[in-house]
């Protein structure tokens, strides 16, 4: 399990466009299609990583507990799949359905999202504003498989909370930490 800590996108930079397939309902869309009225958060997660395996109950219930508030949710996988086939199309779909992912996972099978995102390991969070500008990007909290801190998810929801209830989300943020994306061989 090796660690890779967030590359910290700046703040204020505007979310990268995509059109990426949905793998839970085989439409494509883009961050216009799924922001949500108050903000949007975009998580680079996969199928196998044991720091994502760590983090899905506290992932649902955010989304769950947020979307009914104008948040949109949004997954993304970008792992090259020839190396790591369990993280394909097919298994993000069973993943979805049995971790009750009722929001978009999106499949990057080109890359080219995760490296507009700057995005470097599983979980991986970004948080735009109603303005798609970013306001937190980051880990979810300080939880790590083995270090016996129970999950929480407080860094993530103050900065959602900073969003909905117009109040400052601090800029010193903590990377997030987990297995490095998969990247493809450079041709």
């Amino acid at each position: 399990m090796a660690k890779t800590p967030s590359n910290m996108l700046p703040l204020g930079t505007p979310a990268p466009k995509f059109w990426l397939k949905d793998t839970n309902s085989n439409y494509n869309y883009s961050i216009e299609d799924l922001r949500g009225d108050k903000g949007t958060l975009v998580m680079f997660i996969c199928n196998h990583c044991p720091y994502v395996h760590h983090v899905m109950d506290e992932v649902i219930m955010i989304a769950n507990d947020y979307r009914v508030q104008g948040i949109g949710i949004i997954a993304i996988s970008s792992n090259d799949t020839d190396k790591y086939p369990q993280d394909g199309p097919e298994y993000m779909t069973q993943f979805a359905f049995e971790n009750k992912m009722d929001f978009p996972y999106l499949f990057d099978e080109t890359q080219e999202t995760a490296k507009a995102f700057d995005a470097a390991c599983t979980p991986d969070f970004y948080l735009f504003d109603s303005g798609d500008k970013l306001v937190y990007r980051g880990q979810l909290d300080d939880s790590r498989p083995g270090n016996n801190i129970p999950l929480s998810g407080s860094d993530l929801r103050n900065a959602i909370d900073g969003i909905l209830y117009n109040r400052s989300i601090p800029e010193n943020q903590k990377p997030s930490v987990g297995c490095t994306i998969k990247w493809k061989a450079p041709m």
